[in-house]
């Protein structure tokens, strides 16, 4: 996991066990996320990696699967966005 802003040990644990239970369906397609960081508005900012970057099913990808799925998870988060 990469070094993120928000130092919450606990909300950045679930936002990752959350991330690697999604992973298995980014790789089957040569792709992946990495956390960034976690704003103080409880926006998750995440990169996409690998095929993931270029696929134009990545904003779908982002907000009917690991959007919705962090936040079924993480109540207290309030959005997800993709970053460069």
């Amino acid at each position: 996991m990469a070094e993120v802003k928000n130092t919450n040990p606990e909300l950045l644990e679930r936002i990752e066990n959350t991330l690697e239970q999604l992973r298995p369906y980014l790789k089957a397609d040569n792709g992946d996320v990495s956390l960034i960081d976690v704003t103080d508005e409880m926006v998750v900012r995440l990169k996409f990696l690998g095929a993931c970057q270029s696929c134009s099913m990545s904003m779908m990808t982002l907000k009917a699967g690991i959007e919705d799925s962090i936040v079924k998870a993480v109540p207290e988060i309030k959005e997800v966005i993709a970053v460069e």
